[in-house]
């Protein structure tokens, strides 16, 4: 096991150190060529759900779907100048048989009048499938997107003949939704370098003014910067002063930020249809001219490095085809061993924040989660690597939560989850002694 974890770290980490320059803002396409470029994608991955079908032993799936009542796998297969479903639009993917060759996949209905119901089933009849998918699962979200509505009009309009073949698979939903482009990568550096920008800029003297500046106003500063680069979020920064009793959460704090802050974000940005999340930590220099601070304590410091080793533990036991729950417990079991107390919640990131696949661990959850839980790793995907680390601070007199999150993908060449752009190592530092040019608009 010890042999494993060497070698198994050293493929993780290798080129995983922090990056040795600062990071720049990235210039992203125009939003034109944007839409160009998710199409292209979505072509390639809707391509793939034939085989899919294949793998899964389906033979149809079935989609259907109304204006504001769309299903979750809308999202991953509409065009990108789609912003809903038209009336009532319905999509079945199929196997490319010969009994619909010439035929397009997915066939599409939009539809208002009823016509669609003698049309879908006259192709049924023609392609006679045995199995059809529904997204009507009980417990994963991806797999159960059809409104109760729809399943009442299916229900009523395919009748038994084909209602007897339909089959629950969310698994399908999950592949599909998970697995990954090659010409994504490209793009998701340049999300995570903008990440990096503005947590460099955000966390630095240029934005904060010990004594004046709130974490609300620094939540509200990474919101306006997003607009000025054309991106969007999906979840508000969440800027906390860590203390001991701060846990993971959904709120960050509404503190004055003071000298001798340890400051923690939780946030996300949005762009190509792709999301980030990340958790960095920063840290406020003292200025009293008798005891000026020039970099965090080494106490701090040594919270973070447990942290990035539990990243590395991670990373190196994260071997597709595990389920989430055997990643956590490899994990854990490695934590003891090495005297690290902490935990695990990483999880799947892409198309959505927390995306298809296997999780590993909840904060309400520490050591077993039920059926995401069971889902097993695949590869082409990206996770994000999301912790704490337990570390007793002296000068505090308190055990703080060293908490951190970066995005990892799968890489080919080496077999092994690389995180998109290093990871944190070091300290975001406040320093109140330089000229301070306060941006924040109240």
């Amino acid at each position: 096991m010890k042999l494993f974890y060497l070698v198994a770290l050293v493929a993780a980490v290798s080129g995983q150190l922090h990056p040795s320059r600062p990071a720049r803002y990235q210039k992203l396409p125009s939003l034109r060529e944007r839409a160009r470029i998710q199409d292209v994608w979505r072509d390639e991955r809707v391509s793939r759900i034939p085989s899919l079908l294949e793998k899964y032993n389906a033979d149809a799936w079935l989609m259907s779907q109304r204006e504001h009542a769309e299903d979750t796998i809308w999202w991953s297969i509409k065009n990108a100048t789609d912003f809903g479903a038209h009336r009532r639009t319905i999509l079945m993917f199929h196997r490319n048989t010969a009994s619909l060759k010439g035929q397009p996949n997915p066939l599409i209905w939009i539809d208002n009048t009823g016509d669609v119901w003698p049309e879908l089933r006259s192709i049924l009849k023609a392609y006679d499938p045995n199995t059809i998918v529904l997204n009507t699962d009980r417990d994963i979200a991806f797999g159960s997107g059809l409104h109760v509505g729809e399943l009442a009009v299916l229900e009523e309009q395919l009748g038994k003949q084909w209602m007897s073949r339909v089959t629950n698979e969310p698994h399908l939903s999950i592949e599909f939704v998970a697995t990954r482009v090659d010409g994504q990568l490209h793009y998701y550096r340049k999300l995570q370098e903008i990440v990096w920008a503005m947590l460099e800029e955000g966390f630095s003297h240029r934005v904060i003014k010990p004594g004046l500046t709130t974490t609300e106003d620094l939540e509200w500063w990474f919101r306006e910067r997003m607009q000025t680069l054309n991106v969007t979020t999906w979840n508000q920064p969440r800027i906390s002063v860590i203390v001991e009793s701060s846990f993971p959460g959904w709120e960050g704090t509404r503190n004055v930020i003071q000298e001798g802050d340890l400051l923690h974000i939780d946030y996300g940005i949005t762009a190509l249809g792709l999301n980030t999340d990340t958790q960095h930590m920063a840290y406020v220099l003292r200025t009293d001219p008798r005891m000026p601070e020039n970099d965090a304590p080494e106490s701090l410091k040594e919270g973070m490095k447990k942290s990035n080793r539990m990243q590395d533990i991670v990373l190196a036991t994260m071997r597709p085809g595990l389920t989430g729950n055997e990643v956590l417990r490899l994990c854990l079991a490695q934590m003891e061993r090495e005297g690290i107390e902490g935990q695990i919640f990483s999880h799947p990131i892409g198309d959505w924040g927390h995306d298809a696949g296997a999780v590993m661990g909840f904060t309400n959850l520490p050591k077993y989660v039920p059926v995401l839980g069971e889902l097993t790793l695949l590869p082409d995907t990206y996770y994000s690597i999301e912790l704490y680390a337990y570390h007793f601070v002296p000068e505090r007199n308190e055990t703080l939560r060293f908490r951190q999150e970066e995005n990892a993908y799968w890489s080919k060449g080496t077999q092994s989850w690389r995180f998109v752009r290093g990871r944190q190592e070091k300290y975001h530092l406040i320093d109140g002694r330089e000229r301070n040019t306060f941006i924040i608009q109240t």
